[in-house]
């Protein structure tokens, strides 16, 4: 009876096979198992919009993503990525989801919490569930791990940041598509219309339906940029929920919204980056 391969294995083997076919070899292996997931890409991008208050110009937003905590990723990495956020001076700090890979097979929580209690922004500290947080029976895990550390967790609810002469901007969490029950109607009830909105959302592809309540900003994770980009054929797995935006800016619909997804910090499922660095992104926010 033919052995049974694992969709993990099936993906490994996969990845070699390319490798292989482009010429990378055991080179190119060693580079994506072992060098470009400890790189790091910080990118710095300006959001300038009308409804921005001038007030809140040159505010600085710090989003991480995806660290999948357990899988190739481990509590001193993520002790050097604190240091390199607050290295940053963020005003607010915004965590979009997959803390752990597996949450109840992660036994360092006791570590990791107090490192994520060293974050720093005068403004706050958000996340939201990703997948991988509610899987695993990780959902009560995450959100146990994610309050004892300072931030605030947004599920289908918003929070509004507000500064001292009375400007005020709007940050809007939903639960993960995949796994949750994300309720944007819920999320925005009472936030005004007029105001600028930032939506926090794991999956990007969600940005189709947030376009339609005039959300101007939208920040996701989830796809990892791909994890892995054959030169001439592209991302080699992106997952549901990111099948449509899978990196970068997007412009969407009319008004438009703004959507930037994340690479994000770890990986899932296999070890490997391969032409697609783990990122910090910074967004400092400007009235047109």
């Amino acid at each position: 009876m033919p052995k049974k391969i694992s969709r993990r294995s099936f993906l490994k083997r996969t990845i070699g096979s390319l490798f292989s076919l482009f010429g990378l070899s055991a080179g190119g292996y060693y580079y994506s198992r072992e060098i470009e997931p400890k790189l790091l890409d910080v990118n710095q991008h300006k959001i300038i919009n009308p409804d921005i208050p001038s007030s809140f110009n040159d505010f600085k937003i710090v989003q991480f993503s995806d660290t999948h905590l357990g899988f190739h990723y481990d509590a001193h990495q993520l002790k050097k990525l604190v240091k390199k956020i607050n290295a940053l001076k963020p005003d607010i700090i915004f965590f979009t989801g997959d803390l752990m890979d597996t949450p109840n097979q992660y036994h360092e929580s006791n570590i990791i919490i107090p490192l994520l209690m060293e974050l720093e922004a005068p403004f706050g500290k958000f996340a939201i569930y990703g997948n991988h947080d509610h899987g695993g029976y990780g959902t009560d895990i995450y959100k146990s791990i994610i309050e004892e550390s300072g931030f605030k967790l947004l599920l289908n609810s918003h929070q509004k940041v507000k500064l001292l002469d009375g400007s005020s901007i709007y940050v809007i969490g939903i639960d993960d598509a995949m796994l949750g029950k994300p309720d944007i109607q819920t999320a925005i009830d009472g936030v005004p219309d007029q105001s600028y909105k930032i939506l926090l959302s794991h999956a990007p592809d969600f940005a189709d339906e947030a376009e339609t309540f005039n959300i101007q900003l939208q920040l996701s994770g989830h796809s990892h940029g791909g994890q892995v980009k054959i030169p001439f054929a592209g991302a080699l797995v992106i997952p549901p929920y990111a099948e449509k935006y899978n990196e970068g800016f997007y412009q969407i619909g009319s008004t438009p919204l703004t959507l930037y997804v994340n690479r994000g910090i770890g990986t899932t499922r296999l070890p490997f980056r391969f032409l697609c660095k783990p990122e910090l992104t910074v967004f400092s926010l400007f009235q047109k």
